[in-house]
């Protein structure tokens, strides 16, 4: 696949906004001609880096992983997440990231304890069932939430996790693109009792 090359698009329509609408008018007006480059030559595209890109896009991520984890916590003193606010961004294409918000514990099924984390990423794929994570990217919809199960890798020596595939086979406890699906699944998980869940379902 080639690189992705990536420009920054506004820079050549700010060029155009400064920019007489006559040229020549502003001669014969004044009898001055103007050099500065903007008014001769259209603005070169400036290409970024993929590190420029993979920074924009993560200002973007955090912000939604900020906004969304405030939202959980809004709802209710009883359901509380903690706020685990990391992001990474895919090695070939820097405009495409996930970021992680939160993580907890639950019932789920018939499992009595399960550790979970909960996701934003801005493209929408499905999740593996082997090592790759994401699986048929699809651009059309901007958005997908979903929660994972996990568990301690045992591979690792500094304590990260690993999809907790003994759930299921790739690990989902939910995937939507639907922002009010998400909220609403997130706090079913991490609501402490029956009472909550049954106020929850309702919403």
């Amino acid at each position: 696949m080639a690189k992705l090359r990536y420009f920054d698009a506004r820079k050549p329509y700010e060029a155009e906004q400064q920019r007489p609408a006559t040229v020549h008018s502003e001669f014969l007006r004044t009898g001055r001609i103007i050099r500065t480059k903007a008014n001769w030559l259209s603005e070169e595209r400036r290409y970024l880096t993929h590190e420029e890109v993979a920074e924009r896009t993560a200002a973007k991520l955090q912000a939604a992983g900020e906004k969304t984890h405030d939202r959980l916590n809004n709802f209710h003193r009883a359901i509380q997440f903690p706020k685990m606010i990391f992001h990474r961004t895919l090695a070939d294409s820097p405009h495409l990231g996930y970021c992680h918000v939160t993580a907890s514990r639950t019932q789920f099924a018939k499992f009595d304890h399960v550790n979970w984390a909960f996701y934003i990423a801005n493209f929408f794929a499905k999740i593996g069932e082997n090592d790759n994570f994401f699986e048929e990217i699809d651009l059309r919809m901007s958005r997908m939430y979903f929660a994972v199960a996990v568990q301690p890798n045992k591979d690792s020596q500094d304590k990260s996790l690993t999809i907790d595939r003994t759930i299921r086979s790739n690990g989902v406890l939910f995937r939507t693109h639907d922002p009010q699906v998400a909220i609403r699944n997130v706090l079913l998980l991490g609501a402490r009792n029956e009472q909550l869940r049954e106020i929850i379902r309702q919403l």
